[in-house]
């Protein structure tokens, strides 16, 4: 499919998608926002793909909600943020939910809806030179794109009312000692390395990764009981597939394994 806002790329087990409105800093608008949700079905439903990586073209990650696009619409904004928010969210349920490992390579400023995005990743790779802030009480908006889930469960309730109500800008090395971020880079070399670490990932045991990536998302939400439970469910499912028996192998082999996601 062609895409007119984003490009999505897929090289070996690794689906790559990228923003693709540098001319404004990758803001979201109303054409972006069903094509995100229409790339992340596609990677979520190609067997052949194990690992996503997301990132932005040019000199920003994703700079959020396209103001520009806002203001234009007058008093019509409120029906032109239903149409933009509703693809966008199912956007994010796919990231989430969907049993691949997804990988934020945050190259530059990610700044509300681009914030949430890459607190909705299962890791974040900043660019040393990325910036990191909530903006939406900049423009008089409430968050969205599950920040307020995230935030709360990444700094707890103070940081998080913190960063939305004074626009706090973080660096990426205050976003790591934070806990936003998984690991800082370089700019020489970035996205490299970060194909290189979601290769890393799209060559382990996926469905391992998917089952883990649900019970530690649920946890918050249960009991002891029911996340045992749930824990038991899952290491019995795993042990089931071909990864568990060539990785167990593997280690009493001393070698590497070779895992198929199955």
């Amino acid at each position: 499919m062609a895409y007119e806002t984003i490009e999505l790329s897929k090289e070996g087990a690794v689906a790559v998608l990228r923003f693709n409105r540098p001319e404004s800093y990758n803001a979201i608008n109303h054409v972006m926002a069903p094509e995100l949700q229409e790339a992340v079905i596609d990677v979520q439903d190609d067997p052949a793909v194990r690992a996503l990586l997301i990132t932005g073209n040019g000199t920003a990650f994703h700079a959020g909600g396209d103001v520009k696009s806002f203001v234009i619409q007058g008093d019509a904004v409120g029906p032109y943020i239903d149409r933009m928010v509703i693809p966008f969210h199912a956007f994010i349920t796919h990231l989430v939910r969907m049993p691949k490992p997804v990988v934020a390579a945050v190259n530059g400023v990610a700044a509300g809806a681009g914030f949430s995005i890459a607190m909705a990743c299962d890791m974040v790779l900043a660019q040393a030179e990325a910036l990191f802030t909530v903006a939406y009480s900049r423009i008089g908006a409430s968050p969205d794109g599950s920040m307020t889930y995230f935030l709360v469960r990444h700094l707890g309730m103070r940081r998080a009312m913190e960063l939305y109500l004074t626009n706090r800008v973080l660096t990426a090395a205050e976003a790591l000692d934070w806990g936003l971020v998984t690991q800082v880079l370089p700019a020489e070399g970035f996205e490299a390395a970060a194909l290189e670490q979601a290769r890393t990932l799209a060559a382990g045991p996926t469905f391992a990764y998917g089952r883990a990536k649900e019970l530690f998302y649920h946890s918050l939400n249960h009991e002891l009981e029911t996340q045992l439970e749930l824990e038991a469910r899952g290491i019995i499912a795993a042990s089931k597939t071909r990864d568990f028996r060539e990785g167990t192998r593997a280690f009493v082999e001393k070698r590497q394994p070779d895992y198929q996601g199955r």
